[in-house]
């Protein structure tokens, strides 16, 4: 399921003045649909229903009907995870409590992530990927592990890639980077300076940029070309580098088996060649 409210933010950046100002209260206050018919809320943001059907429609639904049922799905949604959040941890908590919050986070943090996915992204972050003459990767801190995890996936499969570990580094890859290129940036604030600088200088080289980060508005989410959604429904402290990874890794997980099942024979025929056998491995 992806996120009805997601798709009204990103769409509306393709909207007339009054089908933003629709959205707007929306976004502001999503209950709005829930509580509000089409009638109701075209009398509450100052338009016709006619503009709140097109609205509907440029975001992906056949009308109001099935946009406010779809807004409704995913308020239900957020309630329920609210009600079953467990509490941050604490000096007192048990081992059983430890592993019971950090497996239960982990495991909301990738239902999230599954339900922000949009198909259509995800292919077209696939294609740029296959077309690209070298992939550069950025990503500081935890978003760093995330970075080189994609880095060792693609290599096996004999993508040119590249991905530096301090920040002059990484500026420098950004510098040389082309329009023939592409730029994956990991970044679950979405706010990281040295990650933006990066993003600012592959943008004036003209290359595309595919950005895993938080569904925020954010500087990361900004300068992107396409945004591959991890959950935002986490603390930034504390528990969000750990649960924001996992989210992370798991979009990474989908790219690189995407790619090989595109491929499928001869991405088999790579991973096969590239496998580094262990000592007393059969």
């Amino acid at each position: 399921m992806t996120s009805a409210l997601l798709k009204l933010r990103e769409a509306s950046k393709a909207f007339t003045p009054t089908e933003k100002e629709i959205a707007k209260h929306i976004l502001d206050d999503p209950t709005l649909v829930e509580n509000l018919s089409i009638h109701e809320l075209a009398k509450r943001t100052f338009a016709s229903p006619s503009t709140i059907v097109r609205m509907c429609h440029h975001t992906g639904y056949a009308g109001y009907k099935d946009f406010r049922k779809a807004v409704i799905s995913e308020l239900v949604l957020r309630e329920q995870n609210k009600k079953n959040e467990k509490r941050e941890l604490g000096q007192s908590n048990s081992l059983e409590d430890i592993i019971e919050t950090i497996t239960y986070k982990n495991i909301m943090s990738l239902e999230d992530t599954k339900n922000l996915v949009d198909l259509d992204v995800m292919r077209q972050c696939i294609s740029l990927i296959q077309k690209a003459r070298i992939v550069y990767m950025f990503g500081m801190g935890a978003s760093l592990c995330a970075a080189k995890d994609a880095y060792l996936k693609f290599l096996r499969l004999n993508i040119p890639c590249i991905v530096n570990e301090d920040w002059h580094s990484q500026l420098i890859q950004a510098r040389n980077a082309t329009k023939d290129d592409l730029g994956i940036v990991f970044s679950y604030s979405g706010n990281t300076v040295e990650v933006v600088e990066c993003m600012k200088t592959l943008r004036q080289n003209k290359t595309p940029i595919i950005a895993i980060t938080r569904c925020v508005s954010s500087p990361v989410s900004e300068l992107a070309d396409q945004k591959l959604y991890t959950t935002a429904n986490e603390s930034l402290f504390r528990s969000g580098a750990m649960s924001s990874r996992i989210s992370q890794l798991n979009i990474v997980d989908i790219l690189y088996t995407a790619l090989t099942s595109d491929h499928y024979d001869s991405s088999l025929d790579q991973i096969s060649k590239t496998h580094i056998h262990k000592p007393g491995e059969v």
